[in-house]
Formats: structure tokens, sequence, C-alpha cells
């Protein structure tokens, strides 16, 4: 992102503003206090629901920033060589990964646990 969307995503929609006392406060609304990996409670779970008969790698349990999120993502997706998303404080990964997360998260230090059959 370069130095000119941050400008005007930082103002939140704001246009014009007919009051004189009117500030634009810039706030970030992520929280600062991301937990290590050692106290981290990750689950991890196999899920077919509503995906077409498409297994996936559910990680659930991330507590932290959302860029925190997207970069253990982007990892375990580069790790694996498939496709995936992170939001909602869910890592989604296609395929059936579920052993192979276990052991690199648990590697990392992360506290994981196996959920499901």
């Amino acid at each position: 992102m370069d130095k000119r969307s941050k400008k005007f995503n930082s103002f939140e929609g704001i246009v014009f503003s007919t009051n004189p006392n009117h500030s634009t406060e810039i706030s970030d609304n992520e929280p600062e206090n991301c937990l290590l990996p050692q106290h981290q409670n990750l689950k991890i779970q196999l899920d077919r629901k509503q995906r077409g008969g498409k297994t996936i790698t559910l990680i659930t349990g991330f507590i932290g920033s959302q860029s925190d999120l997207e970069i253990l993502g982007k990892k375990l997706k580069n790790k694996f060589g498939v496709g995936g998303s992170a939001k909602d404080g869910e890592i989604i990964i296609q395929g059936d990964f579920k052993e192979k997360t276990f052991l690199l998260l648990s590697d990392d230090g992360y506290k994981v646990k196996k959920v499901g059959g």
C-alpha cells in the first residue's frame, strides 16, 4: 500500500466538515498486544461443510493483529504450495494438511490441538 492510499483511508470516509473545531484523528483499530506463540492456543481441524465436498484445513483460535494472522497464513500456504485465506481470526488452507500443519506450528512454538477425527 502506498502512502497516498494510507492517507485517504485514515480519514474514515470524511470528505468535508462544516464544524470549525473538527479534527481528523488517525486511529489504529488493531490491537497492539499480540500473544507470543507459546501463549497461543490454536485448533486445527478438517472441514468440508458448504464447500462442495472439497477438504480444507481450518486453523482457529489465533489472538493478535490481522497482519500477524496474514503473515502466519502466508507462511503456511507457501510451505505447502497451496491457496487459502486468513481472516476473522481463522486461517483456511486448501487441502488436507492437518498433520503437516500440526508439526510445523508445534515446531514454531505454538500450542496446537487437533480437533475432530
